[in-house]
């Protein structure tokens, strides 16, 4: 996959109790290149979700099209949700072997731990396992996928910060060493700025973007006080994000 290309017109949702509609997401359209990584930024229930279901092909009613090298079709996509989803009597390795249609080797597995962190924790129960180190497995599960496009969904949501810190630098490690176009949902705009090419802004819902910047430091030159000093510029740049800051 060269380019993905979305273009989402309209997107309804149904009020509870009633057959009237609503719009949840209306005329909003990127473009991202293949290993992009772009944040999405946006308030509580303007879409987020509803959007990365829809690029990932588990919503397909809405008016619009999701195109992959400018032809219309579903994409290779995995996720990584806020919750870790791990099956609570499969061990860590037979959670992250789920997803696999074909037989994925225990090797293969073991690396990612051992990049993760977790090489002791093949065998545990997701139950032993503190919550930072479900996210991790849950990282990688998906990074064992053999997918074009990977979709994270508030991944590190509830983690305390140097947890959290922990888990962006070790999702930076894995995406380097095994490129994926990459979409990810934060509220954390610190968040955003470490980890992103770019930043997508959301409106309110009906969400449309109001706002695509790029980031053109290098990710080894974003200290604290640089994703400070970026958050500081777009507060006086882009006064119409203040709510978002």
């Amino acid at each position: 996959m060269n380019l993905l290309t979305v273009n989402i017109k309209r997107k309804q949702y149904q009020h509870h109790g009633d057959k009237s509609s609503f719009d949840v997401i209306q005329n909003l359209q990127f473009e991202q290149l293949s290993h992009e990584f772009i944040c999405l930024v946006g308030p509580s229930g303007c879409g987020k979700t509803t959007l990365l279901n829809i690029i990932g092909g588990l919503d397909n009613d809405y008016e619009g099209d999701i195109k992959i090298d400018n032809k219309s079709g579903k994409t290779n996509a995995s996720f990584v949700f806020q919750t870790p989803r791990l099956l609570p009597w499969r061990t860590v390795l037979e959670n992250i072997q789920l997803p696999h249609e074909t037989d994925i080797s225990p090797a293969t597995i073991e690396q990612l731990l051992l990049d993760l962190g977790l090489q002791n924790s093949l065998n545990s129960y997701p139950h032993h396992l503190s919550l930072g180190m479900q996210r991790r497995v849950a990282l990688a599960r998906a990074f064992s996928v053999n997918s074009d496009l990977l979709l994270m969904d508030e991944p590190f949501v509830s983690l305390d910060q140097p947890t959290a810190r922990k888990a962006r630098q070790l999702l930076l490690t894995l995406w380097k060493s095994q490129p994926k176009t990459l979409i990810f949902v934060t509220h954390d705009i610190d968040e955003a700025i470490q980890l992103a090419d770019r930043i997508l802004f959301l409106s309110e819902s009906p969400s449309t973007i109001i706002d695509d910047i790029a980031i053109n430091a290098p990710r080894s030159e974003r200290t604290p006080e640089h994703i400070n000093s970026f958050r500081n510029k777009l507060r006086t740049e882009h006064q119409r994000l203040a709510h978002l800051l």
